[in-house]
């Protein structure tokens, strides 16, 4: 568990903003010929990036979305890379250098657009070209099957004692969805989130074992990143932040908890930037394929997901939206 001392320091850079994107080589994932613009047909060798760790909803995601796209033909020799750092930032950064390649495309939703503002690097979504929208997912206030917390409110009585020695974690950097939801929670609650002892991990492959382990009091993340270990019985959840119940879950509402929050997240993809209207218009139609198919139906069903596809500049409007959001609510939580 961090000191208070340490959590301290770790807002605090948080409410400066400045953790600085990793610098990028030119090491890493290479360019590739815009295949996808000049040859009929399925995508071929396409490369999406995942821009966190193995586990982690992003990864989950996109590895579905590959492997759907791969089942209906849409695409072939797809390769599917992790790049994780800085809240997903390094990964946007690794799309913006491969500017004009057809070929390359970047799994992103809320926690990319909020890193952006608590990472000091040049990275900026509306840099990127934007291909789709896919899928929205409430989180959830996860603890350990052997916690003693039973109820949310046995959990934010604890909380409420002394909230720089409760460690609280999440599967994003600051300003994440994993970072924003218990800061918002905190502030629902009578918190003052400055003093919140958040750890962070690079995205649920690295937050399950802090959580399984006894290292954090309680975790927020997506309840879909999780859902295995739900159903096993390792972990309990004591809430959803979404408007209304989760079927797969047997867990309350924030607000039936009394509590006046609701949080959804929600996971994209992005291109990189420099494409013609022809070029993003087949990538577009590639993922629209996949998203129309049974295939990814039955991944929406199988994983509890909302979908919530919406693609090119109905996207790109989306996503200033969400920018603007974001940047409103770290300025009034005091975190930048």
């Amino acid at each position: 568990m961090s000191t208070p001392t340490a959590t301290r320091r770790l807002l605090g850079t948080a409410l400066l903003a400045s953790t600085l994107v990793i610098a990028l080589s030119a090491c890493g994932v290479t360019s590739a010929a815009n295949t996808a613009a000049t040859v009929d047909g399925p995508l071929e060798n396409l490369q999406v990036m995942v821009p966190n760790a193995p586990g982690s909803g992003y990864d989950v995601t996109g590895r579905a979305a590959v492997k759907v796209m791969d089942e209906i033909g849409a695409a072939t020799g797809t390769e599917v890379t992790n790049l994780a750092g800085a809240g997903g930032t390094v990964g946007l950064a690794r799309t913006l250098t491969e500017k004009g390649n057809a070929n390359f495309m970047l799994m992103m939703g809320l926690g990319v657009v909020g890193a952006a503002y608590t990472n000091e690097g040049d990275a900026k979504v509306a840099d990127a070209t934007p291909i789709a929208r896919l899928i929205e997912e409430a989180g959830a206030i996860f603890v350990p099957a052997d916690s003693p917390y039973q109820t949310l409110d046995d959990m934010v009585t604890a909380w409420k004692v002394d909230p720089a020695a409760f460690a609280v974690g999440g599967g994003s950097s600051p300003g994440g969805p994993d970072h924003l939801l218990p800061m918002q929670l905190a502030d629902a609650v009578g918190i003052d989130p400055t003093t919140v002892n958040f750890i962070s991990y690079d995205g649920g492959g690295e937050l399950l074992p802090a959580i399984l382990g006894g290292k954090l009091q309680f975790a927020a993340s997506g309840y879909g990143e999780f859902l295995e270990q739900v159903k096993s019985g390792d972990l309990r959840v004591l809430a959803v932040t979404s408007e209304k119940r989760v079927p797969v879950i047997d867990a309350p509402t924030l607000t039936e908890e009394g509590v006046d929050l609701v949080f959804t997240n929600w996971r994209g993809i992005l291109a990189a930037p420099g494409l013609s209207d022809a070029e993003t218009a087949r990538l577009v139609d590639a993922v629209t394929a996949m998203h129309d198919s049974d295939e990814w139906a039955a991944v929406l069903e199988a994983n509890a997901w909302t979908d919530a596809f919406l693609t090119g500049d109905d996207f790109g409007t989306f996503l200033t939206e969400q920018d603007d959001r974001v940047a409103s609510s770290l300025k009034r939580l005091g975190l930048i």
